[in-house]
């Protein structure tokens, strides 16, 4: 949810082409699996289109290939440093690290309420874009 709501926020905003966006696991249960059909549905119904979107899992060359590595809750960011062995170049956040109410994205997989998703992911998104805007200006 949180790679397509990202590429909307930032073609809306007409600064698509100074970004790369993926979403990736950081465990291999969904590797090669759609979106799940709650997430789909929440995207289309919001006008964005996300067949043919594949899970992959999180690779050694994502902590250079990315200047911001982020992930939705504690288990990620756990899995994320231990995959990466460390973060030192301070790469690694949980999105809602960038509001003023930081903590877990609510997880769909568990409470099926990808209402409570979207919500967290979208205000996520606009912490993150309001701090780094002196980045992508």
């Amino acid at each position: 949810m949180a790679e397509f709501l990202m590429k909307k926020r930032v073609e809306d905003m007409g600064i698509a082409e100074k970004f790369h966006i993926e979403s990736a696991a950081t465990s291999s249960e969904e590797i090669g699996s759609p979106v799940h059909r709650g997430t789909a549905k929440i995207l289309n119904a919001a006008g964005i289109d996300c067949s043919g979107k594949r899970a992959r899992r999180v690779t050694a060359d994502d902590y250079e290939n990315f200047d911001y590595i982020i992930g939705m809750d504690q288990y990620n960011l756990r899995n994320l440093l231990r995959f990466f062995g460390g973060d030192p170049e301070n790469k690694i956040r949980l999105l809602l690290d960038f509001t003023s109410d930081p903590g877990d994205v609510a997880d769909p997989w568990y409470t099926r309420d990808f209402d409570a998703t979207y919500r967290d992911v979208t205000r996520g998104i606009g912490g993150f874009l309001s701090e780094t805007e002196s980045v992508w200006r």
